[in-house]
């Protein structure tokens, strides 16, 4: 699966910021490593982000929210946000400082 570069743009400039950045080819798209954790990735149409999983069942009632199901099974803390549904700068924003938020205490 190709992954958005528009998505990929967004999510650089949101996180240029940030001392310790890489990003690496993976889960079909493209991930973005914070501090040697996943944090987000970018597919096609949606990003994912890597929150914490205390306030997952809180976050997906959000409109183009979703639980990352691989491998048949759902993986609570790791979310699908739709593209559609980041556009708005106020939208993709509180999804990128929940990912970011997270990523401060999450061990690995």
């Amino acid at each position: 699966m190709a992954y958005s570069e528009m998505l990929a743009n967004k999510i650089r400039d949101a996180l240029s910021h940030l001392p310790q950045v890489m990003e690496k080819k993976m889960f079909g798209g493209l991930a973005f490593i914070v501090s040697n954790k996943m944090c987000i990735s970018v597919g096609a149409n949606r990003i994912m982000c890597r929150i914490d999983p205390v306030i997952h069942e809180k976050v997906i009632k959000r409109k183009g929210c979703h639980t990352v199901v691989m491998g048949g099974r759902e993986h609570k803390g790791y979310v699908y946000v739709d593209e559609k549904n980041i556009k708005n700068k106020k939208y993709f924003d509180y999804w990128i400082g929940l990912a970011l938020n997270y990523n401060k205490v999450a061990k690995t």
